[in-house]
């Protein structure tokens, strides 16, 4: 059934749709996207710190890597233990300084593979990271789109002479959710960009602990 309530009514409604409007409009004209985003051209890429290319192993070890090197099941163990986050790294000195004790004839290839498992385990979730970045990016792109088509049908059966009251409670409804999904993933953005940059920094740190307890 049509509602009878006039337009003056609706006059409340009308200001929150302007500010919504101008919350999300510089997101719709240019994608959510941070100003050092902009300078590397880079849609999908939406964080402030720049996007670092592929790691190379080779330029944390400064020795050769044996890629085809097969660890024992104890060296594979401190690896992973090595690559885990929830692993700090007083705990992992710990486990490298342990091991180097049990192992006393250790050599720098027996710890390049020791290094290059946890940066495999390292590089591996770095790359799901990214590419799960990129995702956010395109659906964060996706929904400032559906916000503005929605705020456009708004405001287009607001100016209509007999309004739809109905479909303009159905649209603010779905404007209210969607403008607070959009926001709840721009608070979490921060966090989620400097984690491939904390992934990057711990294969190096893992590189200097093992090296240290070389012969």
């Amino acid at each position: 059934m049509i509602s009878s309530r006039s337009a003056p009514l609706r006059r409340p409604l009308r200001s929150a749709s302007l500010l919504l409007a101008a919350t999300i409009g510089l997101a719709v004209a240019l994608p959510p996207l941070s100003p050092a985003q902009a300078d590397q051209k880079d849609p999908d890429w939406p964080c402030i710190q720049r996007r670092a290319g592929a790691l190379s192993p080779g330029v944390m070890w400064p020795a050769p890597l044996d890629q085809e090197a097969k660890p024992s099941k104890d060296a594979q163990d401190l690896s992973a233990a090595l690559a885990l986050r929830r692993v700090d790294m007083e705990e992992a000195k710990a486990r490298v300084d342990s091991y180097a004790k049990a192992h006393p004839d250790l050599d720098m290839a027996a710890l390049g593979t020791i290094f290059l498992g946890a940066f495999n385990r390292i590089d591996h979730d770095r790359n799901r990271l990214l590419s799960g970045i990129t995702r956010y990016a395109r659906g964060q792109i996706a929904l400032s789109k559906r916000i503005a088509a929605a705020q456009a049908e708004f405001d287009s059966l607001e100016q209509a002479e007999k309004p739809d009251f109905d479909r303009m409670d159905a649209l603010e409804e779905q404007l209210d959710w969607d403008k607070r999904i959009y926001t709840e993933r721009e608070k979490s953005l921060s966090y989620v960009c400097e984690t491939p940059v904390l992934l990057e920094k711990r294969a190096y740190a893992v590189a200097r602990l093992l090296q240290a307890v070389a012969p």
